[in-house]
């Protein structure tokens, strides 16, 4: 992974800035608008990223006192979470977006070296040390700010933190069937060989628009001889 925890640190601050920014303009109606996620508007894509925050604060609580704390009670009371405050008011879902954010800073910050060190399982049950709670904010908040639709796209994120993204979706994907690709980003000097069945097809393009393919939020870049990427499935 081409990271580090100060990395992950600074790209969640970065990355919870833009989403405030970009909800802080927000009305009802604008919360209503569709996002750029099928089916959710941007009141959904605040929540989901509040509730986040309020589930991460949970591992932080995990690694500073040792006593399990889930990020979520189950899948359903996650759902549940996000409709509740979908909901809500476009005052009390920025308010909630921004304090939950700024509990989860705090609490990040009060944890020392050796509680950051401390086993945590994350909401897809994986046992990871609590120094990976600041790199799953910052994947949350960089692509649900882009995802908010307003204004912001992938080429407005930096590009270590798109490299990062981008190693990190094609570990995810390589465990999971799919179509071989070869990916290029010659700008960047970066690529990526994305396993999968049959010969791999060659895609070449800019690290924001490789990026956006590999996280669906993009049908991306052209292949060498002008047709359509290959469809890929879910990413998380």
């Amino acid at each position: 992974m081409s990271r580090t925890f100060d990395d992950a640190r600074r790209w969640a601050r970065l990355g919870t800035e833009l989403v405030i920014k970009a909800a802080a303009g927000l009305d009802d109606d604008a919360f209503a608008a569709p996002s750029a996620l099928p089916g959710w508007s941007r009141a959904h894509v605040a929540a989901h990223v509040a509730a986040n925050a309020e589930a991460l604060s949970n591992l932080v609580h995990w690694a500073a006192t040792g006593e399990p704390t889930p990020m979520y009670a189950s899948p359903a009371e996650r759902a549940a979470g996000i409709e509740r405050g979908r909901a809500l008011p476009a005052a009390e879902l920025t308010a909630w977006l921004h304090d939950s954010a700024d509990a989860l800073e705090k609490g990040m910050a009060a944890l020392d070296e050796e509680r950051w060190r401390a086993p945590v399982v994350t909401a897809q049950g994986r046992t990871v040390p609590a120094t990976e709670v600041p790199w799953l904010r910052s994947r949350e908040v960089c692509v649900h700010a882009v995802d908010l639709a307003t204004g912001l796209t992938f080429a407005d994120l930096p590009d270590d933190f798109l490299t990062a993204l981008c190693d990190d979706v094609v570990t995810k994907r390589a465990a999971a069937p799919g179509p071989a690709v070869a990916l290029r980003a010659p700008a960047a000097g970066a690529g990526w060989d994305l396993p999968g069945a049959g010969e791999a097809v060659p895609v070449t393009g800019q690290l924001h628009a490789i990026a956006a393919y590999l996280t669906g939020r993009d049908a991306g870049p052209l292949t060498a001889d002008g047709t359509p990427a290959p469809a890929l499935g879910a990413w998380l």
